[in-house]
């Protein structure tokens, strides 16, 4: 006998998806975050300078681009991105 078959079976399987669902929009922001920090990573350190310093940096000379639009510019815009490498490793 299968889920499809049996009622009681069928019905707790049912519950237990809206249990995953709601997981899987959680862990989604998660996998997406990290991500970007993936990728931001790979493109700074080509640059010379490390993750946690750019991201430091970034906030002391008061640019506030998200983690999102920092990765969206290292793919379709990098020379925007490498403008703001230089003016973020200039600033310390």
């Amino acid at each position: 006998m299968t889920k499809r078959r049996l009622i009681r079976v069928a019905k707790e399987a049912y519950l237990h998806a809206g249990e995953y669902a709601f997981a899987g929009r959680r862990n989604k922001k998660r996998d997406f975050r990290q991500a970007w920090i993936v990728r931001i990573s790979e493109a700074v350190k080509k640059q010379g300078i490390n993750y946690s310093t750019f991201i430091k940096n970034l906030k002391n000379a008061k640019i506030t681009l998200d983690r999102k639009i920092l990765a969206i510019l290292v793919l379709d815009h990098p020379a925007v991105f490498q403008a703001i490498v230089d003016k973020v490793k200039s600033f310390k």
